[in-house]
């Protein structure tokens, strides 16, 4: 299973920095945490079944009720708000379940101090079967995504790219993740030739154009031209 979670700034779903390229949608991205349900799950039996999820993304949890109503607070993995606002079919998957079953999105409403969604699923009516919800998974299928704009990019299109200056060919690393700031930056996992003199095994290289301005998605690779300094990291 994939998470498609949000790389915006925590200040607001639709924060961008100066000259930045726009990242949409993978996992780790974000400080803040879900909050912990109340009650401990039992852990799985030897004989408990694996979901095979590979085909679906993951684009929210459910973690606690709203409201008497049988409203739902989601914590989003995802930067799309249309996950949670569009009214449509999503998918759920309870504790213990192998598939994730349709559902249906009423409404949605984000609450920007909190970082998370209210909604409303249908044949939820109250709080008792709202609260029978805590935990589960809210998903949609890995075919699912929506259209970027130019100069946006799929977090798990960019995890795996090689990254090579653009001047001299030379490998820097492979993208491992992507930490959301004012621009986005791509954690760089250096590769061995690149770190032989340097303490640091990964470096942060903000995704902007002037910096990476050659992102290669069908020959898997980003150029870079970073400025002096910037690769030194703890040298």
């Amino acid at each position: 299973m994939k998470h498609e979670e949000a790389s915006k700034d925590m200040g607001g779903r639709e924060a961008e920095g100066q000259g930045g390229k726009r990242v949409r949608g993978n996992s780790k991205i974000k400080n803040a945490q879900p909050p912990a349900p109340s009650r401990q799950s039992p852990a799985p039996s030897p004989q408990s079944p694996v979901p095979n999820l590979d085909n679906w993304l993951e684009i929210g949890k459910i973690v606690s009720p709203q409201g008497l109503s049988g409203e739902l607070r989601v914590y989003p993995v995802s930067d799309f708000p249309e996950r949670f606002e569009v009214p449509g079919k999503r998918w759920l998957l309870r504790s213990g379940d192998t598939e994730p079953q349709p559902i249906e999105l009423l409404t949605g409403r984000y609450i920007s101090n909190k970082n998370l969604y209210v909604i409303k699923l249908a044949g939820v009516e109250n709080c008792d079967q709202a609260e029978a919800l805590r935990g589960c998974t809210l998903m949609v299928p890995a075919s699912d995504r929506p259209q970027l704009s130019e100069d946006e990019y799929h977090v798990l299109d960019l995890i795996g790219l090689e990254v090579f200056m653009q001047a001299s060919g030379e490998l820097v690393g492979t993208v491992v993740d992507i930490i959301p700031a004012g621009n986005d930056l791509l954690e760089v996992k250096l590769h061995e030739s690149f770190a032989t003199h340097k303490k640091q095994k990964t470096v942060l290289i903000p995704f902007v154009e002037a910096i990476a301005p050659v992102v290669d998605l069908k020959s898997n690779r980003i150029e870079i031209t970073p400025p002096p300094g910037l690769l030194e990291i703890n040298n």
